[in-house]
């Protein structure tokens, strides 16, 4: 009986230096970089760090899921997707940190995408108008009130180019530049549309 009890003892003994040694990489997800900083995904929070490295500074710590941060065109405010109490909604924080501030309500998921060129509204997809199952482009100012409809068909990636009123966008939801070996990845298409005010 001793001697089971000394084996067992060594076996977790031996488990636990081995567990201690295990490579300790971490898994940063979707990160957004502006001139001086980079936002990205750890463990469901935002965080931010220089883009010269050092310590990350930890940006949101609610209970939910924060994602998808985006940097305002002048680098001060971070657009982000978080799902708090079972809803996904988009939400904005200042990038030297403070208490995120919800800008969507609506009961169906709302996912941050970008910015408008003037930094004075969030672009986000939902499906609140959709007659099935593709989303459309929103924008929402930075005070909250009710979003208004991007006049385009449909939308999925997106994104503003160096045109002042222009749009480009994938008419392809499940486009991801990043997996190029999928196959959606080398059928989506690109459009860019002129906006009009």
């Amino acid at each position: 009986m001793k001697k089971l009890i000394c084996a067992f003892v060594s076996v977790l003994v031996i488990s636990a230096v081995c567990y201690g040694q295990s490579d300790s990489r971490t898994l940063f997800q979707k990160p957004a970089v502006n001139h001086t900083q980079i936002v990205f995904v750890y463990a469901g929070d935002l965080w931010l760090v220089a883009r010269e490295g050092g310590d990350a500074k930890r940006l949101t710590t609610g209970i939910g899921i924060e994602t998808d941060p985006i940097f305002s065109p002048d680098g001060t405010q971070i657009a982000f997707t978080g799902e708090y109490d079972g809803n996904i909604d988009v939400y904005v924080i200042p990038a030297a940190g403070g208490v995120p501030k919800r800008l969507t309500y609506h009961p169906g998921p709302d996912v941050a995408v970008g910015w408008t060129n003037d930094g004075k509204h969030v672009l986000f997809n939902s499906g609140r108008n959709s007659y099935s199952g593709f989303t459309r482009l929103f924008t929402i100012g930075l005070d909250g009130g009710f979003p208004e409809e991007v006049p385009l068909p449909m939308a999925g990636v997106f994104e503003f180019p160096t045109l002042a009123q222009a749009l480009a966008f994938y008419n392809s939801e499940r486009y991801a530049p990043i997996k190029a070996e999928r196959r959606e990845a080398q059928q989506a298409r690109m459009f860019i549309v002129e906006m009009h005010s």
